[in-house]
């Protein structure tokens, strides 16, 4: 079995270079069989990707996507600059 830490770079690495994510700050811990991403990304379908992509890489692992999505500001709402 590979150790985990391992794991965790290989994920990483994964959703950095994979074509439907380029995510570089997301966060990968392993606990067990259990896989935690962790970090925000600005829309849910890119959330959905790098789910996707983690379980891609280490499919023997529960996947656990905690990843916030964080919208880039909303129409209409001023930005406040102090």
């Amino acid at each position: 079995m590979e150790a985990p830490q391992y794991v965790a770079a290989r994920v990483q690495q994964a959703l950095a270079e994979d074509g439907r994510t380029h995510e570089l700050g997301i966060r990968v811990d392993i606990r067990g069989d259990q896989l935690f991403l962790r970090g925000q990304v600005s829309g849910s379908e890119q959330r959905r990707r790098l789910g996707q992509v983690a379980h891609e890489v280490a499919p023997e692992l529960h996947v656990h996507n905690e990843i916030n999505v964080v919208e880039a500001n909303k129409p209409g709402e001023d930005e406040h600059l102090d």
